[in-house]
């Protein structure tokens, strides 16, 4: 018989490269694994328990929310908020800093979070995910402050992803490899199914939203031509697939190989970064892209370089295939000088942006 490996005992395991360690961060992890059950619980269930359908209210970014929305947000903060391992918790839906409670300690980690990426989905059934992202406590302060939270993706202690779809499955990596798990319902937990997962050699996939082509650079269009196998010399088109939820897409093409790309634009004055969510959704995807072989950018370089401003500061997102995403740094270079030149100042801080709010 197969050894069964849970997430528990392989976050023991990788615990045990790293002399002196308390299990502190270990129970961290596993916290997050907890808090995935309890979110998948109810997305499977979610049409015959009421909490389908959009709420009354709207995050930060004035999206209005989901009722799974703030469900998966609410189970993450009480998962967490009492357990002496945090200093303190962002989340996507948050405009500020959540402090831990007064009432209870605090420990040496941050945990960032997009509770539940892609929840514009829900609705039709489609996959849906968590991102998470946990940087050590940099600063004196005992409950945190802000450059606890806003350190550079290259700073991180662990990442992953949690995606609910056909299966329940964590992805999630500590800087040792990437490994995913999936959850059986029948015995409650998750178990190794994918081991130190590299993303193919081989791409098979771009990932893109083809609609807004008409507003993207010159360089983009020429990029996205280039996937398609029309722009430049002898090239075999990749399959197009683009399911609007980043988790999504990205799990697919870090499993078969590919590119995701959603990137900035001059189709609104004054906004030429893009759509995601630095702290919240590229820099834990950029760290699991590299550890498993290959390379996240905002199109001008390596989106974990990136020194964050804000707390919901918005970046262009190209990741996968490092090839594939260098290429198209090499399309950005030489064909979008003027978006360059205008998205700079926000990508390292010169400029506060009006709409990455």
């Amino acid at each position: 018989m197969a050894s069964i490996v849970t997430i528990e005992r392989h976050i023991l395991e990788q615990q045990k490269r790293y002399p002196g360690a308390t299990g502190v961060f270990t129970q961290l992890l596993y916290d997050m694994a907890l808090a995935a059950k309890i979110i998948a619980r109810e997305t499977t269930r979610a049409g015959l328990v009421g909490i389908l359908g959009a709420s009354d209210d709207h995050n930060v970014y004035g999206e209005q929310q989901q009722k799974l929305d703030i469900f998966a947000d609410e189970t993450i903060f009480k998962i967490n908020d009492h357990t002496g391992r945090l200093c303190a918790m962002a989340s996507e839906e948050h405009e500020d800093i959540i402090q831990i409670p007064p009432h209870f300690d605090t420990g040496k980690y941050v945990l960032l979070y997009d509770p539940l990426d892609g929840s514009s989905n829900i609705d039709v059934n489609v996959s849906v995910g968590t991102i998470f992202a946990i940087h050590r406590k940099v600063s004196t302060s005992e409950r945190g402050a802000p450059e606890d939270i806003l350190q550079p993706g290259r700073n991180l202690a662990a990442a992953g992803y949690v995606i609910y779809g056909s299966s329940t499955m964590m992805v999630y990596s500590t800087g040792q490899g990437v490994h995913g798990f999936t959850l059986d319902p029948s015995v409650g937990e998750f178990l190794l199914s994918h081991q130190n997962i590299r993303i193919p050699n081989e791409a098979m996939y771009y990932s893109a939203n083809a609609g807004n082509e008409k507003y993207w650079t010159p360089g983009v269009r020429r990029y996205g031509k280039w996937l398609q196998g029309i722009e430049g010399e002898g090239r075999k088109p990749l399959g197009h697939r683009y399911i609007g939820s980043l988790v999504s897409d990205f799990h697919r093409n870090l499993l078969r190989g590919g590119v995701f790309f959603y990137p900035g634009d001059l189709q609104e004055a004054g906004k030429p970064y893009g759509k995601m969510r630095l702290m919240f959704e590229a820099q834990a995807i950029g760290f699991l892209a590299e550890q498993a072989g290959g390379y996240c950018s905002d199109g001008i370089g390596n989106v974990l370089d990136i020194q964050p401003h804000s707390l919901h500061q918005r970046v262009p997102l190209i990741v996968g295939n490092r090839d594939l995403v260098e290429k198209a740094e090499a399309y950005i270079r030489e064909y979008d000088q003027e978006w360059v030149e205008a998205y700079r100042p926000f990508r390292e801080g010169q400029m506060e942006a009006a709409g990455n709010d």
